[in-house]
């Protein structure tokens, strides 16, 4: 039992080497297995193909980050559901996106893996599948903060490019920041400016009053 927990903790190992640095297309389960110090058919004894072997390294981050995600958005629902929220004080929501980033940087490589490395296969499309999800988060806020205020709806495509810049964030700070501590720097001034910009939307400012009109 403890020579197939350290074999196959080699694999990994080795694959998440191979992967970061080929793309999975690119990937050889031969280089792979020749890394690790074990034979082909060690790596099929725990993994069906170089897709269930990818799985294996991206999933279990995947998850979490989706959960993460998820509950960040929860909670700005649950807090719209009482009012137009008073952002005039923005420490809150730069708290809870700083610990999305640590999240985030907790497993800095597998996400970057999967945003860059993952051609071919099923995470491909990761970054626009947490658009979708962003959209249909600020999609559902949105109407509630015009329903609340009387105001005209939204129109989707605004939405649609509200959601993908937000998530583009966290992409560009990924790809192009590698030090979390700067990126914690940074996430700071950035959730300000979305908040306000956020905000301008409804006619309101950032305590939720009505702007003042020349």
């Amino acid at each position: 039992m403890k020579d197939e927990k350290e074999t196959k903790s080699k694999l990994l190992a080795s694959a998440k080497a191979e992967f970061l640095e080929k793309g999975y297309i690119n990937a050889s389960l031969r280089s792979i297995c020749k890394n690790a110090g074990v034979t082909t058919g060690a790596l099929y004894f725990f993994f069906r193909d170089k897709e269930d072997l990818f799985d294996s390294l991206v999933a279990p981050t995947m998850t979490g980050l989706q959960e993460e995600v998820q509950w960040h958005f929860d909670s700005e629902k649950e807090e719209i559901s009482h009012g137009i929220p008073d952002y005039s004080d923005s420490m809150e929501d730069i708290k809870a996106t700083r610990q999305l980033v640590h999240a985030m940087y907790q497993n800095y490589d597998i996400l970057l893996l999967a945003i860059s490395g993952s051609k071919g296969s099923r995470y491909e499309n990761c970054v626009d599948e947490f658009v979708a999800i962003a959209e249909s988060h600020y999609r559902a806020l949105a109407d509630g903060m015009t329903e609340q205020l009387g105001l005209p709806r939204i129109d989707d495509y605004t939405i649609h490019w509200i959601a993908h810049m937000q998530i583009d964030v966290f992409v560009h700070l990924l790809q192009h920041e590698p030090s979390e501590e700067k990126a914690q720097q940074y996430i700071g001034r950035i959730v300000t400016y979305l908040v306000s910009g956020w905000m301008s939307l409804f006619d309101v400012d950032a305590s939720g009053k009505a702007q003042k009109k020349e």
